[in-house]
Parts: C-alpha cells; sequence; structure tokens
C-alpha cells in the first residue's frame, strides 16, 4: 500500500489524498510531527532535505513534491478513477497551459494571504492587513482572467475536469473559508466552476483532514 507522510490537515497532504481518492489509489497517512521537530530530524532530511510535507513510498519508490506526486499517481493508474491528465497532445498541452494558471495567478497570492489571516493567528500572531490588501488588490484582476477563461468552458482546461482545477483545492479552500467567499461567488462562471470542484465527493473526503 502506498505510504503518505505529512499530516492531515496539511494543505498539500490533502492534495496528495485528494487524487488517491480520484484515482481509487488506497494509502496509509503516516503521521508527520511537527511540533515535536520530526521533519528536522536526520532521518527525515535524508529522504526531504526541505523539511516538508508530503513524501511518498510507493514500494520502495521515494517521491517528494506534492504536483510531482499527484502528477506521478495519475500516470501511474491511467485508466484507475478519475483520467486526471489527458492522454492527448493538444489537450495535455491545454491541462499544462492551466496548470501553469494554477501555479503562477492563484498560489502565489493566495498562499500569502492565508499566511496571514489563517496560519498567524493559530500562532497568536497579528496579521498584516496591509500585506493582504496588496495581495488581494493583486489577485483580483488574476480572478477576472478566471471568470472569462470559465466563461467559454466547463474547467480551465476545457470541459472535462483536470488536476489542474483540483490544485487549487487546498489554498482555495483556506481562502474561500477565511472570509473572502466574494472574491469567488461574485464572478458567476468562477463561482459556479469553484462550486464543481469544491463538491467533489474525493474532496468531501478529505477536506478536514487526509
Amino acid at each position: 500500500m502506498l505510504k503518505l507522510y505529512g499530516f492531515s490537515s496539511s494543505a498539500y497532504t490533502r492534495l496528495v489524498a485528494l487524487v488517491c481518492k480520484e484515482k481509487n489509489i488506497p494509502y496509509e497517512l503516516i503521521i508527520v510531527d511537527f511540533a515535536k521537530g520530526e521533519h528536522k530530524q536526520p532521518a527525515f532530511t535524508a529522504i526531504q532535505p526541505f523539511e516538508e510535507v508530503p513524501y511518498i513510498d510507493d514500494e520502495g519508490f521515494i517521491l517528494y513534491e506534492s504536483r510531482a506526486i499527484a502528477r506521478y499517481l495519475v500516470k501511474k493508474y491511467p485508466n484507475q478513477g478519475t483520467p486526471l491528465i489527458p492522454s492527448d497532445l493538444k489537450a495535455e498541452a491545454l491541462f499544462e497551459q492551466a496548470a501553469s494558471v494554477e501555479a503562477f495567478n492563484f498560489t502565489p497570492f493566495v498562499t500569502l494571504i492565508i499566511a496571514e489571516k489563517v496560519f498567524k493567528p493559530r500562532r497568536s500572531l497579528q496579521p498584516d492587513e496591509e500585506r493582504v490588501s496588496e495581495q488581494l488588490a493583486n489577485l483580483q484582476p488574476k480572478l477576472d482572467a478566471y471568470d472569462l477563461i470559465l466563461s467559454k468552458q466547463k474547467y480551465l482546461a476545457g470541459d472535462s475536469v483536470t488536476l489542474a482545477d483540483l490544485v487549487h483545492l487546498p489554498y482555495g479552500a483556506f481562502f474561500y473559508g477565511a472570509g473572502f467567499a466574494e472574491a469567488f461567488d461574485s464572478r458567476p462562471n468562477l463561482a459556479r466552476w469553484w462550486k464543481d470542484i469544491s463538491n467533489r465527493p474525493a474532496w468531501l473526503a478529505v477536506k478536514d483532514g487526509a
């Protein structure tokens, strides 16, 4: 069975768990206790030198970085569960385009906002509201572009859901639930897409913990 090293509430551990659910891949979650500093121990850094989660052990094959893990699992099980990466050359190119959109036009802004509005308060720190406002202002035109794209097709890479859609879920859910729902809901096509992907059974199964 696939071994998934991380912790239940970790955004990117949940991303890998989400892909496992979409692809019907059984996995065992092995907790890495950050509070005890397990991610800094030599046994861990020998495998994951950046001291981050998740990583997987697939029958002795070790892989870290959640997007790399997700792609590996999708390609290892192409005929099992949801086909999340197209096999057609042009469709795969459109998938890669959509994946780049997420990586450069959504997540960099949302993660900074969540760091201030979610993670700092968990450590009894005050958020930098000026930084939040700045990043939100930077994000707005990106979301307008999303709404335009989604006015022409059901998902970011076309009319079938792909991994490029699903990678938005862990931090998108943090963002949506941290008081920024209007950023999605005020854009009808984006709102429709978000409602669709955030209600997928695989996400509902892991959204509160891998």
